[in-house]
């Protein structure tokens, strides 16, 4: 079992910046590919950004790209997403999930682990 918790969210005013992190604890010692997701209110739960496990590869969503910066450090167990330039419609709870496959992290479907959620409100 991997558990994930998210921080860093908050509320934050059109055009500014915020970082989120995602602590890993339980059975790390796997080698799991992260992502980020979000979901916004009356939405459906959407993919934003995933990295590889050892942070080689990262894929975003073209609503993100050139925005956000997915990160990670594996001795600390732990992935970051820089977000940059943020909009209103980024408003949304974002959630960090972890698998052993790269694949569904671009889906989101049939994910092993997922964190509990964090807020990001951006106001116009």
């Amino acid at each position: 079992q991997v558990q994930l918790v998210e921080s860093g969210g908050g509320l934050v005013q059109a055009g500014g910046s915020l970082r989120l992190s995602c602590a890993a604890s339980g059975r790390t010692d796997s080698r799991y590919a992260m992502g980020w997701f979000r979901q916004a209110p009356g939405k459906e739960r959407e993919f934003v950004a995933r990295i590889s496990w050892r942070g080689s590869s990262a894929d975003y969503a073209d609503s993100v790209k050139g925005r956000f910066t997915i990160s990670r450090d594996n001795a600390k167990n732990a992935v970051y997403m820089q977000m940059n330039s943020l909009k209103p419609e980024d408003t949304a709870v974002y959630y960090c999930a972890a698998d052993s496959r790269l694949s569904v992290l671009l889906t989101g479907r049939g994910v092993d682990y997922w964190g509990q959620g964090t807020q990001v409100t951006v106001s116009s």
